[in-house]
């Protein structure tokens, strides 16, 4: 990215998103319990707070274009804007629900289960920050950027076509157990169903736009799932 970045004014954008962000998660989990008993919750909210504090701490002083990235955007292209609207109110729902599945009792998840789902969470997390290193084009939305951005066949790109979306399911499929609840798994199926026509849309427009990735799509034969798809 080669327009100048306002250090400063970035950190205040990311805090303001992030804090918004754990101000609705809260909401979510304790609102529908009415209670603030609730340590799965606590734990999951602690462990994410921690790993994101320190993946914007490295992103600010390695790379503020990649955080630019992540912060900035809007989806232009029609597919991607209702795939994005249902996969946001499906990722609501994987957060509302374990709060109601606390206060009527729907789940009974061991603790050793909720412990297990949170260390996978770390591991997809830390999966995630992989990828972000291995590529600085990393955007939330479905985009490219002409002239600039190349196509990464390194570290994880190496493996699958897109890792990102590998971490994401990792990172969300497993938050209902880290929460406590089976029932919270059902709105995340239908979230993987969604990837399928985000990523076919996705690779469209990077056949199209994006010069090398032809190739790349020969070399590494797998979207996201090695030996399946």
């Amino acid at each position: 990215m080669t327009e100048e970045i306002n250090v400063k004014q970035l950190v205040i954008k990311a805090v303001v998103k992030f804090s918004f962000i754990f101000f609705l998660l809260g909401l979510c989990f304790f609102l529908p319990p009415l209670t603030f008993n609730f340590w799965e919750a606590w734990l999951y909210i602690g462990i994410f707070l921690s790993i994101l504090l320190i993946f914007l701490r490295f992103m600010i002083r390695k790379d503020p274009a990649l955080l630019k990235r992540r912060l900035d955007g809007k989806e232009t292209r029609n597919k991607q804007k209702w795939v994005v609207s249902v996969s946001n109110l499906l990722f609501f729902c994987i957060y509302l629900i374990p709060g109601s599945d606390k206060r009527y009792g729907w789940s009974n998840v061991p603790v050793w289960l909720v412990i297990l789902s949170d260390l996978i969470f770390v591991m997809g997390y830390i999966f995630f920050f992989w990828v972000m290193r291995e590529n600085s084009f990393a955007a939330r939305t479905v985009q490219v950027e002409k002239g600039v951005q190349k196509v990464i066949t390194t570290g994880p790109y190496a493996i699958v076509r897109h890792p990102m979306y590998l971490a994401v399911i990792i990172m969300f499929g497993i938050t209902p157990l880290a929460l406590g609840s089976y029932w919270g798994l059902i709105p995340f199926c239908i979230i993987g169903i969604l990837l399928f026509f985000r990523i076919s849309d996705e690779e469209k427009l990077l056949k199209e736009e994006l010069d090398g990735y032809i190739e790349y799509m020969e070399q590494t034969k797998y979207r996201i799932f090695p030996k399946i798809w």
